[in-house]
């Protein structure tokens, strides 16, 4: 049996669990919330609550995948459990990253090659996350993720509600990816394993933000929600931070080396998809 050991087993490692599940693979998704333990065992997971120890859970995966954000001083899952990580012997491992690594290309092109100028505290913290998964030796695989949306994480119940703003810098483009795709890629790189590889992953058509909000008030017939300038928004600073940085993210590499067809190639053929679902649902 093939066994993932999924670490911080949120939002796009559960999209990925629903992938391999049916197909007969053992899934351990690690948590620090019992509520969450109690979700992931009803959904087919096995949870295991931290801070226990990793050593019995890694001495017995095939593959594993980490989705846990580091802080200033690296990944606090190495950090606390490194000695676990040196005795164990994966066939697969998989570190979910960002594209913050290559800081801001002032809307221009990046790929897997372009050499990492982080220019937030996010983006350098994911560059010395980066590093210390690759000292330890393991069959990794680096996963650099666009700006993540799905079920749950969409535009339309802002765009509703009245409190979506499309906020406007010149110049301003992201790159996204849906969650659903994540899954598909990560799925495709256990089925052709290449230790050492690095994925962008995202999809074909980089946008202003204005233009994803703009369109899912579009498809739900209703008003453009309110133009603001940049310098007037106000934003915390994660979302600030993303708008420090503009670039367009090639995906090249998950098509041609891990045979991916996009499910949704770009944010219109997302949205559409999200609004349909939530029709469904009603």
């Amino acid at each position: 049996m093939k066994t993932l050991l999924s670490i911080g087993h949120g939002y796009s490692a559960r999209a990925l669990a629903r992938l391999l599940l049916p197909q007969g693979w053992r899934v351990i998704g690690t948590t620090r919330s019992a509520a969450t333990a109690g979700e992931l065992a009803a959904s087919g997971v096995e949870p295991l609550l931290l801070p226990a120890s990793l050593a019995p859970a890694l001495a017995q995966a095939t593959h594993i995948l980490s989705s846990v954000a580091p802080d200033d001083e690296g990944d606090p899952i190495l950090r606390d459990h490194r000695d676990a990580f040196a005795a164990a012997r994966p066939e697969w491992v998989g570190y979910l990253s960002t594209t913050a690594v290559y800081g801001d290309h002032q809307g221009g092109w990046v790929d897997e090659t372009t050499a990492l100028t982080p220019t937030t505290r996010r983006g350098a913290a994911r560059v010395l996350a980066e590093s210390e998964w690759a000292a330890l030796g393991l069959p990794l695989h680096i996963f650099r993720l666009a700006g993540i949306y799905g079920p749950g994480r969409g535009p339309f119940e802002k765009v509703r509600d009245g409190s979506a703003r499309r906020i406007m810098k010149a110049g301003q483009v992201f790159s996204r990816i849906h969650v659903e795709d994540i899954a598909q890629i990560v799925a495709a790189s256990i089925a052709r394993p290449n230790a050492g590889a690095v994925y962008n992953v995202c999809d074909d058509d980089p946008a202003p933000p204005e233009d994803v909000i703009g369109h899912a008030a579009t498809l739900l017939g209703l008003p453009l929600p309110p133009a603001i300038a940049y310098e007037d928004a106000e934003m915390t600073p994660m979302a600030r931070s993303f708008y420090a940085e503009s670039k367009r993210v090639r995906n090249d590499r998950i098509k041609h080396e891990l045979g991916v067809s996009l499910h949704y190639p770009s944010y219109r053929e997302g949205l559409a998809a999200l609004l349909a679902s939530e029709s469904g649902r009603g």
